[in-house]
This record gives structure tokens, sequence and C-alpha cells, in this order.
């Protein structure tokens, strides 16, 4: 045995600390196996037998933050479109649900199933990249970071993104992930044509012009009427973003809201709690040379010792004492955000940042002209309530659009983002503050993002979605045995 090969098998016999896995999961994200965890037990790579013989078994499935996990009775990575039926049919035969996991970064249990998980990371290629007509074809798990990458190279970008770049393709459209920018809309809307995998065994090409309606349930399907095993999507010339974040008082981002919502291409703002403190973002496509990056030290520094392992840790004490949370909170403030800075780069690199340790989010979409009255309400409950809440309350906006579960559906949106953090992996409580989140953005005709915890059924659902009813009769015709189904599913479609 070669000495390398018997330190690798040594390391695997031993238990990973928590904190390691924290430190694998923020420096690659992309290292699925990570995601594929038994919490007390080492953490071995899964070895995964060929599709067509058998699944693997006893295996944990959990999502990044921890705080959804199954335990499938089988878990597959297929490598062609042929596999994906297979497992399909498997899956029939045996009468049991089948849900795709991408990369674990929904923290609901949108993608659980105790039957069997199927994972795209085998089947993550860029098929083809059009430089004259701005298109890419990618596999439907191809992770966002691959297309920033890989669509680089050619001069092409992505026009708007969200937080993150870690999710699959595949699973960022059919949760609604999105951006922000008034005159963008969510990711989907970039998707000019897909290949749904369905449970009849029917592998269907749609477009704007090729089975439309299928398309725009698909897009934002949930998962549930079929396997994303292709996109096409929509590019535009690679461009440098101009994003200048400054402090403001969030009376005055609330006085002044329409003018600046309309002073940038994306523009959004964080409120920290407990404070009247804002930070306000705004970016602009632009010829600029990049900013200097600044030094390795001074950015280890402000970003990961301050801005993370310092934060992790007085959260984790404000677990025993709350009443720290107010002060944490202007803390941070006057540390980190109370001057003005501005950034030239790369635009995935601007719109992308750290959403640093595991968390519990809520995030509610809300008709754009009740943004200011969303805030004000929000505020009061938190200061009249004893609520103690992390910092921040995020605040982004996208263009309407005509996908069919797209929370931006017909109309402009505001979406309203709130957090609580599990510093260490430490529980906290969060569930009153979610339900009086809730509350208010169900009264000002909210919808709530599919990919994150919310109480609603279908009963509510058919009410937000004026498609919701024909979304269903497609889910009938090309999923009629509900494979594509689980406790989620079946809340938010059939409860």
């Amino acid at each position: 045995m070669s000495r390398s090969l018997w330190l690798l098998q040594a390391l695997n016999s031993l238990p990973l600390k928590e904190s390691i896995q924290d430190d694998i999961l923020m420096e690659s994200q992309l290292d699925y196996a990570t995601d594929l965890c038994v919490e007390t037990e080492p953490c071995p790579v899964p070895q995964i037998l060929p599709v067509s013989l058998k699944g693997q078994e006893n295996m944990t499935i959990q999502n990044w933050a921890h705080i959804e996990s199954c335990k499938p009775k089988q878990y597959f990575e297929p490598e062609t479109v042929e596999d994906v039926g297979r497992v399909i049919e498997h899956c029939r035969k045996n009468n049991w649900k089948l849900r795709v996991f991408g990369t674990g970064h929904s923290p609901n249990n949108i993608a659980m199933t105790e039957d069997c998980i199927l994972s795209l990371r085998k089947m993550n290629r860029i098929e083809n990249i059009d430089k004259e007509q701005k298109t890419v074809i990618a596999q439907g798990g191809t992770t966002i970071k691959q297309l920033n990458q890989e669509l680089a190279k050619h001069q092409l970008g992505l026009s708007s993104l969200g937080s993150i770049s870690e999710q699959t393709i595949a699973g960022a459209i059919s949760t609604g992930t999105h951006g922000t920018g008034i005159n963008f809309a969510i990711l989907g809307a970039n998707i000019v044509q897909l290949e749904l995998f369905t449970a009849t065994g029917e592998r269907l090409l749609c477009s704007e012009t090729e089975q439309p309606d299928i398309f725009k349930a698909a897009v934002c399907g949930l998962g549930c009427l079929g396997i994303i095993v292709k996109v096409k999507i929509q590019c535009e010339k690679a461009f440098r973003l101009y994003a200048i974040q400054e402090p403001l008082s969030l009376d005055k981002v609330l006085d002044n809201m329409d003018d600046w919502l309309r002073s940038a291409e994306h523009w959004r703002f964080w409120w920290f709690p407990h404070t009247d403190k804002c930070v306000v973002w705004t970016a602009n496509r632009t010829e600029r040379p990049k900013t200097p990056q600044p030094s390795f030290i001074s950015a280890w520094f402000k970003e990961r010792l301050l801005g993370y392992h310092s934060l992790e840790a007085m959260l984790y004490l404000a677990t025993f004492a709350p009443s720290l949370i107010p002060i944490i909170n202007r803390l941070y403030f006057r540390l980190l955000f109370d001057e003005k800075k501005e950034k030239v780069d790369q635009s995935d690199k601007v719109f992308n940042f750290d959403c640093l340790f595991r968390q519990y989010v809520d995030e509610w979409a809300i008709p754009r002209r009740h943004t200011v009255e969303a805030m004000k309400r929000l505020r009061n409950l938190i200061e009249t309530s004893g609520l103690y809440v992390h910092f921040p309350i995020e605040v982004r906006f996208t263009s309407a659009d005509d996908i069919w579960l797209s929370p931006s559906y017909g109309r402009e949106s505001c979406w309203i983002g709130i957090i609580m953090y599990r510093p260490y992996s430490k529980d906290v409580p969060f569930k009153y503050y979610f339900e009086q989140f809730e509350q208010i953005m169900q009264s000002l005709d909210g919808r709530p993002h599919w990919a994150k915890p919310h109480g609603c059924n279908s009963s509510q659902f058919s009410k937000m979605y004026p498609r919701f009813l024909e979304f269903k009769q497609i889910r009938e015709r090309l999923d009629p045995e509900h494979i594509f189904s689980n406790q989620y599913i079946d809340r938010v479609l059939d409860g």
C-alpha cells in the first residue's frame, strides 16, 4: 500500500469535527460529499455504484444549514440522461417517491424524501456556448459557479445573480432563485429552453414556442413536474460592476424609496435591527478598471476574523444572554459597515458575497408598492415585542415575470429576508419571530420563497397564484402517480 493511500485511509477513519466540516463547506461548497454526512459519524466520500445495478443505501442526506435531513432507501448519481430514465422507472415500479437533491442550499425540506434521492452532480457538463447568440447550454447539475467561470472565458456573463453561486442551475431555477434590480427578473426568466424527463418516461423539449405551457410551469416547477436534465440560458456580454456601499438611516431609505430604486441597475439594502442603521448597495455596469484587491492580511482580519469568527463567537455568547444582540448589531455596524466602500470587479464577484455560517432564514416577495409599509411594520414588531433578532434584514427587488409559480409573477416585487444565525450549530429561538414576520407578509399580499421555510398550503397558494390550478393540471398530466412528491410538495400542492 502506498504511503499516501495509507494516510488517506487513516484520515478517513477519524470522525470529522464539526468545525472542520464547516471549513470544508465554506472553502469549497462544491464538495458535495460534505453535504451527505451523518453528523456523528465519519464522512467518507460516497462510492456510488453504476446506476443500472444499484443505488447507494444507508446514507444520510443533509442540507448546508444542518436543519433538514433524510435517510433515503437509495441514492443515485446518474451520469447520462438514459440513467435518469432508469432511476425514474425503478422508482415507479417500486412505488417510491423520487426527489432531486442539488447542493443542499435550500433551508427547507423541498428536496427531502425517505424513498429515493437523485443527484445530478455527475451531469454537470456545459455542452455548448454560442458567443454570437450569447447563449449557453448546460446540464442540470452544472453549478452557477461553473457557469460563471466558463462564461467568463467566452466574454459572457449572467445578467443577475443571487447572493451565492453554489447551487445547481436546475435547482436554482426550480425554486425561484433571484438577485436584485427592478429591471431584472428572477434567474429562471433567462431560461430560453429546457429538457424535462417526466415520470411517464417522456423527454420533453420546452420553450416559449415548444410546449409553452409546460415551459412556463417547469421553469419554476419545484422539482415536481420532472427532472430538468438540460437548460439553455440567455446571457449577455461579460461586464464589470461598479458597486457602492454606504451607511444611511432606515428612515432616509424609506423616505426616498422610489428614487433609490431607480438610481441604479441593481439596488438593495440591509437593515440592522435594534438600530436605525442601513447599508445601501448600488451597482451599475461600468468600463472602469477593477479596483485593487486588499492585502491578504487586511482582508483576512476584516472578513474572516472580525466578520466571521468573532461574530460567530459573539452570537454564541448571546444565546445565553439574548440582550447582548442589540449591542452586537450596533458594534458590527460600526466595525464593518460605517463607512462608504467602492468596488469594481467582474459581475459575479460583485453580485456574490459570503453568507457566513449556518442559519435559519425566511424570505417573502410582496408587491413593490408595499415595501415601506412592510419595513415599518417589521420595525414596530421588533421594537415592541421584546424580540432580539440578528442582522441583517435584506431587502431586494425584481421585475415582474410570466413564470407561473414565480413569486414575482405579474408584479414588480420587493423581497424581504430575515435571518437568525446558528453559531457553532447551536439552535436559537426563531419560530415566534418568523411566524410574526409571515403574518405581516401575508397581510401585504406576500408570496413565500419556495426554497425557504414557510407555513403555507395549497388553498393559500391557489389565491396567491393566478395559474396555480393550471400548474396542478400539468402536474397531473406529467406525473399522474406523484412520483416527484414528498411531504413538502404534498402540503403546497395538495394540502
